[in-house]
């Protein structure tokens, strides 16, 4: 009681109440960051029961919505030059140009695993991705299907070897997606958000507690989808890989794939402008999420903003006891975040994410709060 007495003579309740909720808000991102995204470094897929006793025959199904001969010459080769013995590659043409479709059958001359269909595009009916795959689906050859996007490409030969290797043990394949590496401030955070952002959904299916996956990197079999009757909300160009699979994800279903080998890697095509558009575009979808999984997402950013908020109130106007006291929390806290995310990052195949880590971890809840106020307008992209 002395001890106690001396303290509020000294600190006043203000001081010991900043310094207990700054306490509370430490222990929430320790355990965030240690026992949530912690488990993604050590994480073992084969722990899962086998659902398979072999790796299956494999459709990797490619939307195509325009004439991207980069896709063609620079992306498709890497999806052909995997080492895998037993695969297709599906595309789905989505466009007016005869010759290039032509272009695209040929292919099969020289890459018999590939097989390419059509869809007519008129401009008055516009064919959205999820009908782009359900075509591709209609038309693959294999029980087992990986879907990616044109924009996205291997980084080694294993990687559908893995993917693959995930349908022994679920029947929804999850694995990881970065932002291609470039110079420049606007491409790290965007490769910071992508990771960051990413380790919170695979974090989850670590924990059989899945809600997403991301569209340039997954996979489910024939089964899942026709058993849930196609992709759901119909009135929405996006929504395949995260309102769809929420239909049909189980914690039993699952299988989770984490090597820097099975890592893609998507094109930027631009700065902060498009990539924020980006983030409006899918995240329109987020709205849709269950209540649990929404906390969930929120709950960290939360923690963190009103912990750097709670400690640099103390650092203003507290006794310089109290000040160091909230210097050493954020010292503890930053060393900590710093040797998760760089394990993280390795795990994940990523590089240089912890040098400026900082600047991200510092800026993330303003650059939330500017996505949500401009998902607070309708994205007419989004409707149908």
């Amino acid at each position: 009681m002395q001890l106690v007495e001396s303290c509020l003579a000294a600190y006043g309740w203000e001081g010991l109440s900043l310094a207990g909720v700054l306490l509370v808000l430490l222990c929430v991102q320790l355990y965030h960051y240690l026992f949530v995204c912690g488990r993604i470094p050590g994480y073992k897929n084969d722990r899962r029961p086998e659902v398979l006793d072999a790796e299956p025959p494999v459709s990797v199904v490619v939307p195509m919505f325009s004439e991207d001969y980069g896709f063609i010459e620079e992306r498709l080769p890497l999806i052909l030059a995997q080492s895998y013995p037993d695969f297709e590659v599906v595309i789905v043409y989505v466009g007016q140009d005869g010759d290039f479709y032509e272009d695209l059958v040929r292919l099969k001359a020289s890459f018999p695993q590939v097989t390419t269909t059509k869809i007519l595009l008129d401009p008055r009916f516009p064919i959205s991705r999820k009908m782009a795959l359900n075509v591709g689906i209609k038309s693959a050859h294999y029980e087992c299907m990986v879907f990616t996007s044109t924009d996205a490409c291997p980084q080694t030969d294993r990687w559908l070897s893995l993917m693959a290797k995930g349908f022994r043990r679920g029947e929804i394949v999850l694995s990881y997606c970065g932002i291609e590496r470039t110079k420049g401030l606007a491409n790290y955070l965007m490769r910071t958000w992508r990771m960051m952002h990413a380790a919170d959904w695979l974090a989850r299916a670590v924990q059989r507690r899945p809600y997403r996956g991301t569209l340039h990197n997954f996979g489910f079999t024939k089964r899942i989808y026709f058993g849930a009757n196609g992709f759901t909300h119909l009135n929405m160009n996006i929504g395949e890989d995260d309102l769809f699979l929420q239909k049909v994800m189980t914690p039993d279903n699952v299988s989770v794939i984490l090597s820097p080998r099975a890592t893609l890697r998507e094109k930027s095509w631009g700065g902060m402008r498009w990539w924020m558009s980006q983030l409006r575009y899918y995240g329109s979808s987020f709205r849709f999420y269950p209540r649990r999984v929404r906390t969930g997402i929120e709950q960290e950013l939360l923690s963190r903003t009103l912990f750097f908020a709670v400690a640099l109130c103390m650092l203003a106007v507290m006794p310089p006891e109290l000040k160091i006291a909230a210097g050493v929390l954020l010292a503890v806290r930053y060393g900590v975040v710093a040797w998760v995310v760089r394990r993280i990052a390795r795990r994940l195949g990523e590089e240089g994410m912890v040098g400026a880590y900082f600047l991200y971890d510092l800026s993330e809840p303003l650059w939330t709060l500017v996505l949500r106020l401009r998902l607070m307008r309708r994205d007419d992209r989004v409707w149908r």
